[in-house]
């Protein structure tokens, strides 16, 4: 299936952010407590345009959501501002988990990791 260039698979996002790339969740304070990726910052879509400002210009930016729809607005915000190095998150984080890689959850208030299931 054809892939846009700006869309990642969870285990390319995963070496991306191992490198130091900047992760932006872009889901509802009670998505990110039920799960989200470790040193990911939670700015929702609905208040992205005014917080901006919390996005640096100087890294890659890959921005998640639950599957993937609210992360390709908001990487479509961000093109628009002026930010060049800006990737979706195929699948979001269900892709994420599916794939199997970390998670933290702040209602076990410890990091999870899938490979146990």
């Amino acid at each position: 299936s054809w892939k846009s260039p700006d869309e990642i698979s969870p285990n390319e996002a995963y070496e991306k952010i191992l490198s130091g790339a900047f992760i932006l969740d872009v889901r509802q304070t009670d998505e990110w407590k039920s799960a989200h990726i470790d040193g990911a910052v939670l700015i929702p879509l609905n208040e992205l345009s005014n917080r901006l400002n919390e996005v640096p210009k100087d890294r890659e930016v890959i921005i998640y959501c639950r599957s993937g729809k609210r992360s390709n607005s908001a990487k479509n915000l961000l093109l628009s501002s002026g930010y060049h190095n800006v990737m979706s998150l195929r699948g979001g984080i269900n892709a994420w988990i599916r794939a199997k890689l970390p998670i933290i959850s702040e209602k076990e208030r410890s990091v999870i990791n899938f490979l146990v299931i």
